[in-house]
C-alpha cells in the first residue's frame, strides 16, 4: 500500500505494466483492464447485432457513462457533454461564447497550442483581443494581475488551463474561478492534464464550463473526451454547429436546441469508446482521486530531486504547487534522442516543445516530460532516474 493506494493491485489490473514502465500519462495513460474489457465487449456485441441494435442493447451503461462522469466532478449528469476528445470539447464551448469586437479574452502565459489557434483565428474573425495575464513569482497565472484585468471591464471569457502540458505546475483554480464569480465572467477551464490525476470539482473550483479527454490521466479511450456547462449557462448557450441529436426540427427553417448540455454532442459517436470513459470514470473515483493524488505528487517530487542533482540535468518546472507532470533538460542531449534511448530500456516518456506553447518563454525550444501515475512504483522512479544519468555522463 501507499499513501491510501493498493499499487500492486492496479498493477495487477493494469497489463501494460508487465512490459513497460510507463511515465507517459500526460500523453495517453495505460487503461486498466476493466477500461479495455467495456470496450472490447461492446464492440463484440456491434460485430454481433448491428451498431444500432447494440446502443439499445447499452442504454443503461451509456446513461451510466454520464452519471459516473458527473459524480467525478460534482456535477449533475444534465451538465455533462460526451465529447469525441478535449479539444473539440473545449472548441464547443469556446465557440458557442458570441464574441464581438473589443472583448476580450483572457488566458494564461501556458496556454497550449490547440486553444491558441482557436484565440487567434477568434480574434481574427470577430475583432475580439486575446490578452495573456502574467505570471506570479512563482511562475503560475498571477491572481493580483487577472483581478486588475477583471476590473477593467470588457471581458468576455476568462480560459485558463488548469494543468499545463509542459511545466509541472498547477494554476489557482479556485481563486481564478472565485474573482471570475464576482465579475460574473464566463470561466473556461481546460482540465485534460488535471481529471483523474487529482480530485477536481467544479463546484468548489466556480468554473463554469470545463473539457477532458479521456487518455490522459483518467485512463480512458482514446477518442473520447467530455465537456461540463453549467446548467443555467448551458440554456444560453448556442453551439458551433447542431444535428438532430442537439436540436429538433421543427419547421423547414426553424430548430429548437436541446436543454441540456447534449446540446454540445453530436448523435454518431463511438459508444464503445463512451461506455469506456464511463468505467474509466468510476475506476477512477473507486480507486480515490485524493489518494492517487498523494501517490502522484509524491513520485513526481521524487523524481525531480534525483534529476536535480544529477550533472548536466536541468529540472524545468515551476508553480507554487506542482503536479505529476516533471519536464527537464539533459544538456547536450537532443529530447527526441533521449526519448528513443528510453525506449530501448522499456521506459515510455514524451517530449514538449515551444510549437505547444508559443505564449510562454520556455528556457529550451523542447523538453523531456516524465509523467508518473498511481500504477508506477518508487523502483520504476529509481530506474528512471539511473537511465537518465548514465545518458547525461554520456558527452556529446
Amino acid at each position: 500500500m501507499s499513501e491510501g493506494i493498493d499499487v500492486e493491485a492496479l498493477r495487477a489490473d493494469t497489463p501494460g505494466c508487465a512490459h513497460v514502465a510507463h511515465f507517459n500519462n500526460a500523453g495517453a495513460a495505460l487503461p486498466p483492464r476493466p477500461v479495455t474489457d467495456a470496450v472490447i465487449a461492446h464492440q463484440r456485441l456491434e460485430a454481433r447485432i448491428g451498431g444500432y441494435e447494440a446502443a439499445e442493447h447499452a442504454e443503461k451503461a451509456i446513461a451510466g457513462s454520464y452519471e459516473a462522469i458527473a459524480a467525478l466532478i460534482g456535477a449533475a449528469p444534465d451538465e455533462i457533454a460526451f465529447i469525441e476528445n478535449a479539444t473539440r470539447a473545449w472548441d464547443m464551448a469556446f465557440y458557442s461564447i458570441p464574441f464581438a469586437a473589443g472583448d476580450r479574452i483572457l488566458t494564461t502565459t501556458s496556454e497550449y497550442a490547440s486553444n491558441g489557434i482557436a484565440f487567434a483565428q477568434v480574434a481574427r474573425r470577430t475583432g475580439a483581443h486575446v490578452q495573456a495575464v502574467p505570471d506570479d513569482e512563482h511562475g503560475q497565472m498571477s491572481v493580483q494581475a487577472l483581478a486588475a484585468e477583471l476590473d477593467r471591464g470588457r471581458v468576455a471569457l476568462v480560459a485558463v488551463n488548469h494543468v499545463p502540458t509542459h511545466n509541472g505546475l498547477i494554476n489557482p483554480a479556485r481563486r481564478i474561478g472565485a474573482l471570475c464569480r464576482r465579475a460574473g465572467v464566463p470561466f473556461l477551464l481546460d482540465a485534460c492534464q488535471s481529471i483523474g490525476q487529482f480530485p477536481v470539482d467544479v463546484a468548489d473550483i466556480g468554473c463554469d464550463m470545463l473539457s477532458a479527454t479521456g487518455r490522459k490521466f483518467l485512463r480512458g479511450p482514446r477518442g473520447t473526451g467530455f465537456l461540463y456547462v453549467r446548467r443555467d449557462l448551458a440554456a444560453r448557450l448556442e453551439p458551433p454547429f447542431l444535428d438532430l441529436h442537439s436540436a429538433t426540427w421543427t419547421a423547414p427553417g426553424a430548430y429548437t436546441i436541446r436543454p441540456d448540455a447534449r446540446r454540445f454532442e453530436t448523435w454518431e459517436r463511438n459508444v464503445a469508446g463512451q461506455i469506456g470513459l464511463g468505467v474509466a470514470a468510476g475506476y477512477a473515483t473507486a480507486v480515490g482521486l485524493a489518494a492517487t493524488g498523494r501517490h502522484i505528487r509524491g513520485l513526481a517530487d521524487g523524481l525531480r530531486r534525483r534529476l536535480a542533482d544529477l550533472p548536466h540535468v536541468t529540472v524545468l518546472d515551476r508553480g507554487e504547487h506542482r503536479c505529476g507532470i516533471v519536464t527537464f533538460d539533459v544538456r547536450g542531449h537532443r529530447p527526441a534522442d533521449v526519448k528513443r534511448a528510453l525506449r530501448e530500456h522499456a521506459v515510455n516518456l514524451s517530449v514538449t516543445d515551444i510549437a505547444h506553447h508559443r505564449l510562454d518563454a520556455p528556457t529550451v525550444p523542447a523538453a523531456l516530460r516524465a509523467s508518473p501515475h498511481h500504477y508506477n512504483t518508487e523502483t520504476e522512479i529509481d530506474h528512471l532516474a539511473g537511465l537518465i544519468a548514465r545518458i547525461a555522463a554520456r558527452r556529446p
